[in-house]
């Protein structure tokens, strides 16, 4: 396991939120901001981004999950709930496979429980060794986020170059590898028994509505909010939405 480099905002009931690839716990500056009002918000750099180191451990998304339930042991939390988008869903459903114990509440965002088809697969060990070999992932920005952003939001598109940008090749395949040896995780939203919130953009193209709206129906206690004019990165392309559908979640489970 690896010990994660956290940011941290504001104090009482633990928020644990998990960022997407390939960026940072830099990424969640405004869920920091506008969400630790009653709530401590803590925003760990999953293994090699960010602050943290890589580690040693084959490529998984549950050698992910278990980092973060180290940091709750670690802080001496015995639950949260955790969120992750994108990359950061997919270690939260492991953390629900492995864990399940630690989570009081779910936040899916920008996600899917299906596991990657044998192309896509395929497609991410190409990534991940363009990558090793020295390509350039600011490629992929222009499908992290939604038409709107890439036409009206000059600033949240020089934001996410500059994440994007920042992170270690390394790192990035690695998280590659991991997600493209993830399970179906079906199974394990239909035997989730918390609140569970599932987010998603209108103008995903990467995780689009369909795949939340299939998580949505198979989680026992699960609702789903879809944001207008948002795409892959939610929260930082429409983040007053995200927080107002985040904050309102967070107040009907207590």
């Amino acid at each position: 396991m690896v010990k994660l480099h956290t940011r941290t905002a504001g104090t009482g009931p633990p928020l644990v939120l998990l960022h997407g690839f390939p960026l940072s716990s830099a990424m969640w500056l405004a869920q920091r901001a506008g969400l630790a009002e009653g709530r401590q918000v803590i925003t760990p750099d999953l293994r090699g981004f960010g602050g943290s180191k890589l580690g040693d451990d084959e490529p998984s998304v549950d050698a992910m999950a278990d980092d973060v339930a180290e940091l709750l042991d670690a802080l001496s939390l015995d639950k949260a709930v955790v969120g992750g988008l994108s990359m950061g869903g997919y270690v939260t459903m492991a953390l629900a496979r492995r864990h399940p114990e630690r989570l009081s509440g779910v936040i899916l965002a920008n996600t899917k429980a299906s596991a990657d088809s044998p192309e896509a697969a395929e497609n991410r060990e190409t990534v991940a060794q363009s990558l090793l070999d020295g390509g350039d992932l600011l490629e992929s920005v222009p499908n992290l986020l939604g038409t709107t952003s890439l036409e009206k939001r000059g600033m949240v598109v020089g934001r996410v170059r500059g994440l994007v940008g920042a992170a270690p090749a390394q790192a990035a395949a690695w998280a590659q590898r991991a997600m493209a040896a993830r399970p179906d995780s079906f199974d394990t939203l239909r035997a989730l028994n918390v609140p569970t919130l599932v987010i998603v953009g209108d103008e995903d193209k990467l995780t689009p509505p369909g795949d939340a709206e299939a998580m949505a129906k198979v989680l026992p206690d699960g609702r789903l909010v879809v944001i207008n004019r948002a795409g892959h990165l939610s929260a930082i392309e429409t983040p007053e939405t995200f927080n107002r559908a985040v904050s309102g979640f967070l107040t009907e489970i207590g």
